[in-house]
């Protein structure tokens, strides 16, 4: 089984080394998505619940450059206190996690349709944090066009980890008296050696496994009995999460102290939401725009139509009324822009704008059916110019050709080396010839 510091954090998102960040995010996101605990078994959702932190965590230090730099340099002791890179203090428990995914479990965050586990994502290299803010919890959230729209709120039982009550944190009953560890001397953390690259290593400080970091314990007899000294316990609170109307992709709706609880943290970090938007089959989006396709026939191309041309995100039909005066027609291609039917501008009543992309439906072979309406058709047609060759340019010669119908120009230049046709120049290696001397 592998260990935790064989995981490569490039392996884990799919990604190579010189990924760009937006390729980061995508390879995330990806990632995230397939990895969600809610798409596998009951069963499976404890392991699965375990890598999508370890994916979420692996995000976090590809994302940002100076983690990133540091990670190719030293690799996760980069993260440790005492660690060859230094300077991130708190850094990310990548490490506790992917141990845990490799050999042990793992508690989480459930209850929500949709969302994944995201109980036990604090903790920081070098020792148990003290003092100071929690770590946040951060999940993505998918949401149509349509809800981005309209705005959403949604209620959700949240399943986390909060101080116990009983014993108020401290994981043993009352008067009881925890012991040093012997293992790290009271400390909370041990010192270890670990290679860094080929002949180079490095010494590293991080959480005594005996004490969980703590420096002491309570023995079995001493333990408080609601959390068994693990200082927290599982709670279930309801949550509503508020979606503004106009929110977009990346946006983050956050619920400020609802993350996991730790008695060594002075207030518990903030459950973020980063909003992931659907595909929609009708519109495109670009900031507070919409796009779509505009479909018409060849008849209303030419003289104009009346009718609803498509249905908006809030269920209401867009009507329009085109007259073709003078003869003037819509082609392929043309766009027409409607304004203030786009999406909402958050914190604002204005809205983007709307624009069609017209599409001509041209009939199907055989709509004619006799010669009599083929010659209706032309007389209701503007009559076509034949073509001018100018004086003296008329071909002496003309030759009337048959032809065939092909979907696209594979066959142009096939079989050629002219680079044109998508080939490479060849060398003419047997006409190539040196100075010949010449013949007395």
């Amino acid at each position: 089984m592998a260990s935790a510091d064989d995981i490569d954090l490039y392996e884990l998102l799919n990604l190579t080394k010189g990924a760009s960040k937006s390729e980061v995010k995508k390879a995330y996101h990806k990632a995230a998505l397939t990895s969600h605990p809610d798409k596998v078994p009951e069963d499976e959702r404890e392991e699965a619940d375990i890598k999508f932190k370890a994916i979420s965590q692996a995000y976090e230090i590809l994302s940002d450059d100076d983690k990133r730099a540091a990670y190719d340099q030293y690799g996760m002791a980069a993260f440790e206190q005492g660690g060859a890179g230094g300077g991130f203090g708190q850094g990310p428990d990548l490490d506790d996690i992917l141990a845990q995914m490799f050999g042990g479990g793992a508690g989480g965050m459930g209850g929500m349709p949709g969302m994944g586990g995201m109980g036990g994502m604090g903790g920081a290299g070098g020792g148990r944090r003290q003092g100071g803010k929690g770590k946040n919890e951060v999940q993505q959230y998918e949401v149509s066009l349509e809800e981005l729209y309209k705005g959403k709120t949604t209620r959700f039982a949240s399943t986390k980890k909060v101080v116990c009550e009983h014993c108020h944190g401290s994981g043993g009953k009352e008067k009881a008296k925890a012991k040093p560890c012997d293992s790290c001397k009271g400390r909370g953390q041990t010192t270890r050696i670990r290679p860094v690259g080929p002949g180079l290593v490095t010494q590293e400080t991080v959480p005594c496994s005996t004490c969980s970091g703590r420096g002491s314990f309570f023995a079995d007899k001493d333990k408080c009995k609601k959390c068994k000294g693990v200082r927290t316990v599982s709670a279930k609170k309801i949550l509503e999460l508020y979606i503004p109307r106009g929110s977009r992709e990346g946006d983050k709706i956050v619920l400020a102290g609802e993350a996991d609880q730790d008695p060594d943290d002075d207030s518990p970090g903030d459950i973020i939401f980063e909003l992931v938007e659907e595909q929609h089959k009708t519109f495109h989006r670009a900031g507070a725009d919409l796009q779509a396709e505009l479909d018409i026939s060849l008849s209303e191309a030419l003289t104009g139509f009346n009718r609803i041309v498509l249905t908006h995100l809030d269920g209401r039909g867009i009507r329009l009324h085109i007259e073709q005066p003078d003869g003037r027609v819509l082609r392929p291609d043309q766009i027409l822009k409607i304004r203030g039917e786009g999406m909402p501008i958050k914190r604002s009543d204005a809205k983007g704008d709307l624009f069609l992309t017209v599409n001509v439906e041209f009939p199907e072979d055989g709509w004619l059916k006799s010669q009599a309406a083929v010659d209706k058709v032309k007389a209701a047609l503007p009559t076509v110019e034949p073509v001018s060759f100018g004086v003296g340019e008329t071909p002496e010669i003309v030759d009337e050709v048959d032809f065939e119908e092909v979907e696209n120009l594979e066959e142009f230049g096939a079989g050629s080396d002219d680079p044109r046709a998508g080939g490479d120049w060849e060398d003419d290696e047997e006409g190539a010839q040196g100075a010949q001397c010449a013949q007395q």
